[in-house]
C-alpha cells in the first residue's frame, strides 16, 4: 500500500520564524531599556530590570514547560508559548501609550515575554529536527535555525538603533515597527500551526515508557554535566565584555540557571534530553566538546538500561 508523505515545509517555515522570534524578542530587552530609561525617568538598575525579568522568568518557566510537553504536546505547547508571547509584546507595547505610560506594566511584558521565549527554546528544537525526519536532514534544520536567530538578534540590534537615533529622546513609540513585526510572525505562526498536523514524538515517548521507576537522572548523563559546563562557559564569553558590574554578574548566572532549568526540565518530563541555546555558537560548542556517540544530531534520546 503507498502511504502519502506529509509535507512539513510550512511548518517548518514557521519553526524556522519562531527559531528568529527567540532572539528578536530576547534581544530587543537592551534597546527597550535605553527607551525606559528615558521615557520613564528610570534608574541604570531600574532599566535593566526588563532583561532580568526576561531571563528569571526563564528560570520559573523551564520545569513546567518540559512538563507542558509531557501534558499537552509540542503542538500545544508552542501555541501556547505564541498566544504568551504576543501578549507580553503587546505588553510592551501598550506600557507607552499616552493613556497608560507605566514602567511596571513594560517589566510585566517583558517577564511575560521571557515566559514564551523559554517554552520555544523547550519545543521549537526537538519540532524542527521531527518535522525534518531526523538524522542529517533534522540536524540540518536546526543549524539553520540556529543562523536565522543570530541573524535576526543582529537585525533587531541595528532595526531598533534606526528606529530609536537619539537615545536621550527615545521613546517607546518609536520602537512600534519592531514590536509590531514580532506581534505579526507570532499570529502567522499561531494560525499555521493550528491548522497544521505534526508528529508528537512526546506522546511516543509516553507510550513507550515502562512503568519500572527511572534509576538515572539527568545527571547521571556524562554529555548533560558536560553540556552545563559548556553553558556556563560560552554566557561567561557572550556577557563579558558588555557586562562587567556587579548586577551584570547577576543577570549572568540568572541566564545560565535559565537554561540549565530548561534542559533539565526537557528530560524529565519526556525522557529526552536535548541540549539547547537561543544561540548558535552554544550548539558548536556542544560539537567541539561532545563529538562522537554522546550527542548526534543534537537530540539524544537517553536509553534506560
Amino acid at each position: 500500500m503507498n502511504t502519502k508523505k506529509q509535507n512539513y515545509t510550512l511548518p517548518i517555515v514557521m519553526m524556522f520564524a519562531l527559531f528568529a522570534m527567540i532572539a528578536f524578542v530576547t534581544n530587543l530587552c537592551s534597546p527597550m531599556a535605553v527607551i525606559v530609561k528615558n521615557q520613564f525617568g528610570a534608574s541604570n538598575f531600574a532599566a535593566q530590570l526588563g532583561n532580568a525579568a526576561n531571563f528569571i522568568a526563564y528560570a520559573v518557566m523551564g520545569i513546567p514547560s518540559g512538563l507542558l510537553l509531557e501534558k499537552i504536546g509540542y503542538k500545544k505547547t508552542a501555541l501556547l508559548a505564541i498566544v504568551i508571547g504576543f501578549v507580553g509584546v503587546f505588553l510592551q507595547y501598550m506600557s507607552g501609550w499616552d493613556s497608560i505610560q507605566s514602567f511596571w506594566v513594560y517589566l510585566i511584558g517583558a517577564f511575560v515575554a521571557g515566559f514564551c521565549m523559554c517554552m520555544l527554546n523547550s519545543v521549537v528544537n526537538p519540532m524542527l529536527n521531527t518535522l525534518g525526519g531526523g538524522g542529517n536532514r533534522g540536524n540540518q534544520l536546526i543549524q539553520f535555525g540556529g543562523v536565522l536567530n543570530s541573524t535576526s538578534a543582529v537585525f533587531v540590534t541595528i532595526l531598533m538603533g534606526s528606529l530609536i537615533g537619539d537615545a536621550a529622546k527615545a521613546q517607546i513609540s518609536q520602537a512600534t515597527p519592531a514590536l509590531f513585526i514580532a506581534l505579526a510572525i507570532f499570529a502567522v505562526a499561531f494560525l499555521v500551526l493550528l491548522i497544521s498536523r505534526i508528529p508528537e514524538p512526546a506522546a511516543e515517548v509516553k507510550r513507550n515508557k515502562s512503568d519500572k521507576k527511572d534509576p538515572y537522572s539527568a545527571f547521571s548523563f556524562r554529555h548533560f554535566r558536560l553540556g552545563i559546563l559548556a553553558i556556563f562557559l560560552y554566557m561567561g564569553v557572550q556577557f563579558r565584555t558588555s557586562m562587567e558590574t556587579a548586577a551584570g554578574q547577576i543577570f549572568r548566572f540568572l541566564y545560565f540557571a535559565a537554561d540549565v532549568y530548561n534542559c533539565v526540565g526537557t528530560y524529565n518530563s519526556t525522557g529526552i534530553l536535548f541540549l539547547h541555546s537561543d544561540s548558535d555558537p552554544f550548539m558548536q560548542m556542544i560539537h567541539d566538546i561532545q563529538k562522537g556517540s554522546l550527542i548526534r544530531q543534537e537530540f539524544i534520546q537517553c536509553t534506560h538500561q
